[in-house]
């Protein structure tokens, strides 16, 4: 069956001490601890710096045996000049050390920069440059294009043909799209605030939460906007990777709990 799972970006966070995590919790058990009160995280580390394998293994050693990460690729892969020269940069990422992961290596993020526009010729070369296989283990490639121009139909159709998933985002600075492009969703949701008792809107983690459950169980989203509508290939539900990022950062582990109690009813 397919699952869901939802989690916030990075594990040390000043605020989250007491509060999220326990009064007196040691610094180096805050991995420990969030892993067992969400189902994921996404690495957001590694976007600033190179880490090592040994890092890598600490932390899937660190989880339990379910868990799973998303991870943020490094910056190098996708802020260079020139996106369809981004091939080393891939692969100096890719084999920094990621495969000690093991079982417990989920998607992993490409954001590409706020002003980065849509060039068919560049995107699809960087395209190319994703291989569908690490170290035996089949990757799932997951995209964050954010400059208006990457708001486009043929977008969608590459990333469809790639098998690339388009990250779909809740956000002020970002269109809502819904476009499905890939064998699994990735969302971020990125409007947490500390009006709302569960730290996001509760109308909307109500619909977030009813959309993630229709897209498990391989039925219809109907209430958000398309780029391109078309018929995904094969039937069934699909996994879902749901990552409270933004907004007032402080609440996301409030609103990722709330949004695991919303599912599992």
């Amino acid at each position: 069956m397919a699952t869901i799972r939802i989690g916030i970006g990075g594990w040390d966070f000043a605020p989250w001490r007491g509060s999220f995590y326990p009064a007196g919790l040691p610094r180096a058990r805050a991995l420990e601890y969030a892993s067992r009160a969400l189902t994921s995280i996404e690495i957001n580390g590694t976007f600033y710096r190179h880490q090592t394998a040994s890092s890598f293994a600490a932390w899937a050693a660190a989880t339990p045996e379910d868990f799973v990460f998303a991870v943020k690729a490094h910056r190098a892969t996708t802020h260079g000049k020139v996106l369809a020269d981004a091939g080393a940069a891939i692969d100096r990422f890719l084999n920094s050390g990621l495969s000690a992961l093991g079982p417990k290596m989920g998607p992993i993020l490409w954001q590409f920069p706020p002003t980065r526009k849509f060039d068919s010729d560049q995107a699809a070369a960087f395209l190319r440059h994703l291989p569908p296989h690490l170290d035996g283990r089949v990757l799932r490639h997951a995209i964050e294009a954010r400059h208006p121009s990457f708001d486009d139909a043929a977008w969608i159709s590459m990333l469809r043909a790639a098998g690339v998933a388009s990250v779909i985002v809740d956000s002020d600075k970002q269109a809502l799209r819904g476009d499905r492009t890939a064998d699994f969703c990735y969302l971020r949701l990125q409007r947490n605030t500390q009006a709302a008792p569960d730290g996001y809107d509760a109308a909307s983690l109500d619909a977030w939460a009813d959309r993630l459950l229709r897209w498990r169980s391989g039925r219809k989203v109907t209430d958000l906007d398309l780029r391109h509508p078309a018929p995904m290939k094969g039937r069934g539900g699909v996994d879902c990777f749901v990552y409270f990022i933004g907004g007032d950062k402080a609440r996301a582990p409030d609103a990722a709990r709330a949004m695991i109690e919303l599912v599992q009813k």
